[in-house]
């Protein structure tokens, strides 16, 4: 395909995809990063948001780049060009990607349904019943999935927008609730340090939107061909301008009108952000608005992630265990098993209820960093193909994000 010098000015079929990307990484992630950014207080904050701009847009490029590079296919098709045991490590990595997180939102949605059952609506039944809400609320969502994913993913998408607005009028909301007395806390720079590595894994989290960068870079490509890595660059450096400006206006609007132990009791809940404002600033409205985007958030966001931890978890059964071609039986038969797999354990995890953050930390987030930050840059270095994109100070600067996110919940794991 020839190059067009206007393909290079910015079109519909860019801001779509911009929206698109914007839409996949807006979830309920921003509900749970101000819980864990506030502890550390404001100004740790600040340097959050400027190291989340060259975070997000250069890592998600890569990924993007690293998708061009293995013939446009998703990233579990890395086995092809990088080797079996490596492309095994990878579908690894890419289930445990999507699987804790799937468990944190089983978690996430149970703990929002009870709060809002016991403190909006004076309901304390769930509290003594806690198997049975977890039990319908995870078998309800898993239930919608094996009808028709495409309609619900289209669906839970355009539900985005909506929740988006919401919480960007919730972020405007809360400003006369600011206080100045945070902008007074500052910490030493070893303070600093420690409060953006411990943030590392749920910041990368938040800005996340790797799941959608495989059919990103695929309709580029067919739309420009030549021109695919100027418009993957522009299309991505934009969207994460939005993202920038989005979640961390929530992330300040929302640590400005709290106190560093108003974070640590919400963590302590194990609630989203929304639900323990509704708990505690009096407000009739944002006490119901708040939990019910705070459900539709955690939903929507499941949806995506189940089908990634699904589809991860097949994959694994199928490298591990089956070396034949798989009739269209024995798919159904994988398939069976890996959702009865994923209802059961998912039910059981919401029932007992461990630290939502803690899935995130020790799990989900570091997961992420290998697929967005790592597996790009060794692909760099390893692919004939992406060796013009190697630039040293990049890749250094994106592979230590990445190591200091795995290394985060290694030394967590192994000192808790």
């Amino acid at each position: 395909m020839m190059e067009n010098p206007k393909d290079r000015a910015l079109n519909l079929f860019d801001i779509r995809w911009m929206w698109s990307m914007f839409g996949t990484a807006i979830g309920a992630g921003i509900l749970f990063l101000p819980i864990k950014a506030g502890m550390h207080g404001f100004w740790p904050v600040v340097v959050m948001a400027f190291l989340s701009f060259p975070m997000t847009w250069l890592s998600h490029r890569a990924l993007a780049r690293f998708v061009n590079a293995i013939g446009n296919h998703d990233i579990t098709h890395a086995a092809t060009y990088l080797g079996k045991n490596a492309g095994f490590i990878i579908t690894f990595v890419y289930f445990f990607t999507f699987y804790p997180i799937c468990l944190a939102y089983g978690v996430g949605i149970t703990n929002t349904a009870e709060s809002f059952f016991a403190h909006q609506l004076g309901l304390n039944y769930f509290e003594h019943n806690r198997f049975f809400l977890a039990e319908h609320l995870v078998s309800g969502m898993i239930f919608v999935m094996i009808f028709n994913t495409t309609i619900v993913t289209r669906v839970a998408n355009l539900l985005v927008y909506p929740m988006a607005l919401i919480l960007l009028l919730f972020s405007f909301y809360l400003i006369p609730y600011w206080k100045s007395a945070m902008l007074k806390e500052i910490p030493t720079f070893g303070g600093f340090f420690a409060a953006l590595w411990f943030t590392l894994p749920v910041l990368v989290f938040s800005f996340n939107h790797s799941a959608i960068i495989s059919t990103f870079a695929q309709a580029v490509e067919r739309r420009y061909g030549a021109l695919k890595h100027f418009k993957t660059n522009q299309i991505e450096l934009l969207n994460t301008s939005l993202l920038l400006f989005f979640v961390m206006f929530f992330v300040f609007s929302c640590i400005l009108c709290l106190e560093p132990a108003d974070f640590i009791k919400a963590r302590e809940q194990n609630i989203p952000i929304l639900s323990y404002f509704a708990n505690t600033l009096g407000n009739p409205i944002i006490g119901y608005t708040g939990p019910i985007v705070a459900f539709l958030a955690i939903s929507t966001s499941f949806f995506g992630h189940y089908y990634g931890a699904k589809e991860g978890l097949k994959g694994l059964v199928v490298q591990t265990f089956l070396k034949d071609k798989l009739s269209p039986s024995r798919h159904r038969q994988i398939d069976i098993c890996v959702t009865l797999f994923l209802w059961i354990s998912i039910i059981l995890v919401s029932y007992y209820n461990p630290s939502i953050l803690g899935f995130i930390e020790s799990l989900g987030g570091p997961a992420l960093a290998t697929i967005t930050f790592i597996l790009p840059i060794v692909a760099m270095y390893l692919l004939p193909s992406m060796k013009d994109f190697r630039n040293p100070w990049v890749d250094g600067f994106l592979l230590i994000v990445g190591v200091l996110t795995v290394l985060n919940a290694i030394i967590g794991l192994v000192f808790k």
